[in-house]
């Protein structure tokens, strides 16, 4: 079959098309043909892409056909990070996330505590910084609602960087003013050095380990709910950043396992297993083991475990992302403290090798500009040992680049993962980040457009349940860089993406680093029919109104998985 000819060698074949979508623009995300105007598909796969009319004859008396009524059909979206099972499993807690201030959320955490009285703990999260002063609640805060009893609380802000307690979690789990710090966290303390109830960093773990662990069934079932949610928004595979028997909220390998030979995991999933930052090499023969049992063909073939997740450092909101200069304190002056350092950089360089000669790809957590250079140090290691061996090493996160660091991206083979909905002020960023950074600094964050000029290649996720997964939401930040809440205000103009750019990171740049690129991430024909309706062109309309355009429709493999309610 001729490209220029999609239906050349169709005409003559034996059966009709299962499916037909025409009537609406098509963005094909295919360098060689951007635009079209109908799909078809058969057996899963997309048989032809093309025009109306050049696609008509596939139509027969079973093919279902979809008038796309001049509304946008795209590629399905990947995320390239995100917590799809502890998302799914918080949707059933006390989840915080819709919320913004300080009295929403104590309202809500007293109306979910009344409600569920039989539970032990009170658990969920998803709080704002921004919501308390300085980033800090405290533990009165909580010791005050009535419904909450003597129960522990213990709830984890929006970037999951930081732990609210109250004073019975801070009581059971032992921390006292005399607790030391641990290596990799900080316990906030007032001026007598009593703990307030807030938990930075690998604090956290502190108390998280006397949180009763969820089960494979509340993992198996937050799965679902989550996958669920992920579809509605045109999500048909993702990257899942933390899996791993080393991470503190629990291990959730199992529950995508199961889903993948019980057929109920619909979309495509890399799991990226979780590097155990208080180990070593000694990790390696488990993480093949899995990689191993999630390839043995008992499955769908839609979960593999070819990624190794090494989260470097931490967030720029409370110091704790590595930073190549001290933060600033609240008189501009140099703090003395530049953040934390999760993994040995003398030792990164030899991981990060030896991972790579095993086959498996490196997903970074590098936040600040010194965990960003750590990160592109170890990849250069890596290359310099094993050569290029096509594993497709990729940072995430990217808040604070160097600039004399962007073109060792493209030098090195390493893929941008980027997390669009960040890069616009708002509160957290005006009040908790800018003012820290400096005006040098803060001129150097999430500088996508900067990375796509100098040619490295884009993927893009959500770090949902960090902030939503949405894909729409984040397209119209990386396009305008402003936000919901001060649209009028552009963070760093220079580092706008154009429309087609940003929606391509969303699927064929998160396909690549998900290694299903020859499969997905763009309509051609032979292709997985993973697809997604929108209710609009937004090529067609202001840049400011992106984040107005919803899902109507997603298919995976050309089967319809979810379907808006109203259309």
């Amino acid at each position: 079959m001729h490209p220029e000819h999609p239906c050349a060698d169709l005409r003559a074949d034996s059966g009709p098309a299962d499916l037909v979508l025409l009537g609406g623009p098509v963005f094909t995300v295919d360098p060689a043909r951007s635009w079209a105007s109908a799909v078809a598909v058969r057996g899963g796969r997309i048989l032809a892409v093309g025009h109306e009319h050049e696609l008509r004859p596939l139509i027969g008396r079973t093919t279902e056909v979809v008038d796309l009524e001049g509304r946008l059909l795209l590629p399905g979206f990947q995320d390239a990070h995100v917590h799809t099972v502890f998302a799914g499993t918080n949707l059933t807690r006390c989840d915080l996330h819709p919320l913004r201030t300080a009295e929403q959320y104590l309202a809500a955490i007293a109306d979910y505590a009344a409600a569920h009285p039989e539970a032990e703990w009170i658990t969920g999260g998803g709080w704002r910084l921004d919501a308390f002063p300085d980033g800090r609640p405290t533990r009165q805060l909580l010791d005050a609602i009535t419904t909450v009893g003597d129960r522990p609380v213990a709830l984890p802000n929006r970037d999951a960087h930081g732990l609210w307690v109250n004073s019975r979690a801070l009581e059971l789990a032992g921390i006292t003013k005399d607790t030391p710090d641990p290596a990799d966290g900080r316990i906030e303390r007032d001026a007598d050095g009593v703990p307030t109830g807030m938990l930075q960093e690998g604090a956290a773990d502190l108390v998280e380990r006397h949180i009763p662990a969820d089960t494979g069934e509340d993992f198996y079932q937050g799965l679902l709910a989550g996958q669920a949610y992920l579809h509605s928004f045109g999500i048909t595979g993702w990257q899942d950043a933390a899996v791993g028997a080393a991470f503190g909220p629990g291990d959730v390998y199992g529950a995508y396992l199961r889903a993948d030979r019980e057929g109920t995991l619909s979309a495509r999933v890399r799991a990226a297993q979780w590097w155990d930052r208080a180990g070593g090499l000694e990790q390696l023969a488990f993480f093949e083991r899995r990689r191993d049992e999630a390839a043995d063909g008992n499955g769908r073939g839609r979960f593999d475990a070819g990624s190794v997740k090494i989260m470097l450092d931490g967030i720029a909101e409370n110091h704790t992302a590595a930073m190549l200069e001290p933060y600033l304190d609240g008189c501009g002056c140099s703090s003395g403290n530049a953040g934390l350092d999760f993994v040995d950089p003398e030792k990164l360089g030899g991981y990060v090798a030896e991972l790579d000669a095993a086959g498996f790809q490196v997903h970074f957590h590098a936040l600040g500009d010194r965990a960003v250079r750590n990160a592109l140090d170890a990849v250069e290691e890596a290359l310099r040992r094993n050569g290029d061996r096509g594993n497709r090493h990729h940072l995430a996160h990217l808040q604070v680049v160097h600039p004399e660091d962007i073109a060792r991206f493209r030098a090195l083979g390493a893929t941008a993962n980027i997390q669009p909905l960040w890069a616009c002020h708002e509160p957290q960023m005006d009040e908790l980040t800018i003012p820290f950074l400096g005006e040098r600094r803060s001129g150097w964050q999430y500088p996508f457009g900067s990375l796509l000029r100098a040619g490295v290649p884009l993927a893009a996720g959500s770090d949902w349940d960090v902030t939503t997964p949405d894909v729409m939401a984040g397209v119209h930040v990386a396009v305008n860089r402003t936000g919901e809440e001060d649209p009028n205000r552009v963070l760093g103009p220079e580092e706008r993406l154009d429309l087609g750019a940003a929606l391509a990171a969303y699927t064929a740049g998160s396909a690549r680093i998900n290694h299903l690129d020859h499969v997905t991430g763009s309509i051609q024909s032979g292709k997985y029919a993973d697809l997604v309706v929108l209710d609009r062109n937004p090529f067609d309309r202001p840049a400011q109104a992106i984040a107005e355009t919803r899902v109507l429709r997603t298919y995976v493999q050309g089967e319809l998985v979810h379907a808006a309610a109203e259309q």
